[in-house]
């Protein structure tokens, strides 16, 4: 005899409402798009304004310790004039390291190191929450270490601080956590777009490495926070970009050899995917060198010495510091053509690795941003120069080849190759530059990806057991209807039928894993079948009935319904199962097409996110 297959009893679905009530009590209510507009408005000008503060900051200690001098105009982008201290200028990085220290052991160990893998961490694991403290410790604790000597960059720093902005105000207003997270990548952004000038790959930066869901609602706040911060940069630093760079810079003529030319740009892509995967595994293998000296003060002091002593070797035998701070100078006087030794350029490359990694190893606060791009100019003005004395004919551009390598080792060692190919574009203004950069950058990545797998931040957090996802995947699943995914080995019984019935109809129709359990046709409730309820109820007695056994916590969906709205409908009404209705009325009304529960959902998630190689 067919089971009878009725409507599903409307008080089913009102049987977890008031559960649905308590949980959605549980979250504040979420702010609407201008709102949260309009509050990433105002955190971009604020972190605007953080930037100009910090780079202030960083000039006043890097005057002051260096050439004794109380002033904060300070150009990166110029070489540093001879201290005045002679030799005992190895001890500026050491002073500056006990300052570090103190700041960092006192206030928030957090501001230690390079950043974003903190943000990244926070985004990832504690809901967007970032301690406001991190915001003044880690511009102090960073200016010191940059203003020292130290051979990281300030662009960490400013993104960690335009986080922790972020999400200071994320939590003094009541707000999801999913919404406090779009202010912290927004503030990342920002700090990003203010310190460069490139509000597009500032915006890019947060969608790639930061934001775990992109839409209008996550974009639009990231955007203006992202813009409103350049503008307010630009007030004070200008419009121009951030490095000064020759005209047609990367032209290439339209004749068959530029297509050699393509290749040898291909070339660089490799040689900065190697150098990208050094400089992921050497960074930590400095940090676990430098953990094997007790002490953090001591620790940071032993390293900030090496640092020291190469700036005063490379000061006496070649004229400047070079590798110290964020090292623009040496990259501008690359870009202007001023540098075109190739032996020299490899070894600086080698030089400001070896400085970063003992810097950060042991314990200095800055970012990886900078010696990225310095390491980058000086591989790919390196390999240009080496490869225009062998083939003089092809007219090779140093500066070209700089920039390119500049977004290559970007590109390969954070895993951000949108954000390379973007900043690179907004800094040159020259659309020649994009082709040979995407060739570049691409290739550098894969390199990079088959040498080391986690980038320069996630491999820090996989370190301390917090992995990253590797993509923002469009999850193709959630767009699909719930007739799409839905079950269909189920049977519609009568609360009276046994257990031990039901057993023998099931194994003469060949194993069913769903029971819909009606009384008085009317639906009561539903059961999952499995091995252990077969054994535990089989052992208990045959004379158990499916009514004692089911389980009224379940709720009804539409067939045409979105997977995505199914899951909210789930999460909304803590219910583990969903009978499946037909979309309308036909000849069989009260028709249950289908049963989809979490644990069916979960394995469709992870078939769909399958359809992503890698």
């Amino acid at each position: 005899m067919a089971p009878p297959r009725k409507e599903p009893a409307p008080e089913a679905e009102h049987e977890s409402l008031s559960t649905a009530k308590a949980v959605a009590e549980q979250e504040p209510p979420l702010l609407g798009l201008w709102t949260m507009c309009g509050l990433a408005l105002a955190m971009g000008i604020v972190t605007g304004a953080g930037a100009v503060l910090f780079r202030a900051l960083i000039g006043l200690i890097h005057n002051v310790l260096f050439l004794g001098e109380f002033s904060f105009a300070y150009e990166a982008n110029l070489f540093t004039p001879p201290s005045p201290w002679g030799i005992w200028v190895i001890a500026v990085p050491v002073i500056g390291s006990v300052l570090v220290t103190f700041v960092v052991n006192t206030f928030a160990p957090e501001a230690k190191g390079h950043g974003v893998p903190e943000v990244m961490d926070a985004i990832y694991y504690k809901g967007g929450v970032i301690r406001p403290v991190v915001a003044v410790a880690k511009s102090v604790a960073s200016a010191l270490s940059i203003g020292s000597g130290a051979a990281v960059g300030r662009e960490g720093p400013i993104i960690q601080i335009g986080s922790a902005l972020g999400s200071t105000l994320g939590q003094l207003l009541p707000m999801r956590a999913a919404q406090r997270i779009v202010l912290v990548a927004a503030g990342a952004g920002a700090g990003i777009a203010a310190t460069f000038n490139t509000p597009i790959g500032g915006v890019m930066f947060a969608v790639e490495l930061l934001l775990p869901e992109v839409s209008v609602d996550t974009f639009l706040p990231v955007a203006l926070g992202t813009g409103s911060a350049t503008f307010f940069g630009q007030l004070f630093f200008g419009p121009q970009p951030a490095f000064t760079v020759p005209m047609d810079l990367a032209s290439l003529p339209n004749e068959p050899r530029s297509a050699l030319t393509l290749l040898l740009y291909a070339v660089l892509g490799a040689l900065t995917g190697v150098a990208a995967a050094l400089f992921v595994r050497g960074l930590h293998w400095a940090e676990d060198l430098f953990n094997h000296i007790p002490g953090t003060y001591l620790r940071h002091a032993t390293g900030m010495f090496l640092v020291g002593t190469l700036l005063y070797l490379l000061l006496v035998n070649a004229g400047h510091y070079f590798v110290g701070g964020v090292g623009y100078a040496t990259i501008q006087a690359i870009l202007a053509d001023n540098l075109t030794g190739a032996g020299f350029l490899l070894l600086l490359f080698a030089c400001k690795l070896l400085a970063t990694s003992v810097s950060l190893g042991s314990g200095a606060s800055g970012g990886i941003f900078s010696p990225s791009l310095f390491m980058g100019a000086t591989l790919g003005a390196g390999f240009a120069a080496a490869a225009d004395a062998l083939l003089p004919g092809l007219g090779l551009s140093i500066p070209a080849f700089a920039m390119v390598g500049m977004g290559a080792m970007v590109g390969g060692g954070t895993g951000a190759a949108m954000t390379a190919v973007t900043m690179i574009f907004e800094m040159t203004r020259d659309y020649n530059i994009v082709l040979p950069m995407i060739i570049a950058v691409a290739i550098s990545l894969g390199v990079r990806r088959i040498l080391s797998l986690p980038n320069i931040y996630t491999i820090k957090l996989r370190r301390r057991g917090h992995p990253i996802p590797r993509a923002l995947h469009a999850n193709l699943f959630l767009v699909r209807s719930a007739r799409d995914i839905m079950l269909q080995d189920f049977a519609i019984l009568d609360a009276a039928t046994t257990f031990a019935s039901f057993l023998q109809m099931s194994e003469s129709a060949g194993g069913l894993r769903h029971i819909i359990v009606t009384r008085d046709a009317r639906i009561i409730g539903v059961l999952r079948i499995n091995t252990d309820m077969r054994r535990a109820v089989g052992a208990a007695g045959a004379d158990v009935t499916l009514g004692e056994l089911a389980s009224s916590d379940f709720t009804v969906v539409r067939e045409d319904l979105a997977v995505f709205d199914v899951i909210t409908r789930m999460r909304r009404r803590n219910t583990p199962t969903v009978l499946v209705i037909p979309r309308a009325q036909s000849s069989e009304p009260n028709k249950v097409l289908g049963v989809i529960t979490k644990e069916h959902i979960a394995d469709s998630v992870a078939s769909s996110v399958g359809l992503y190689p890698g």
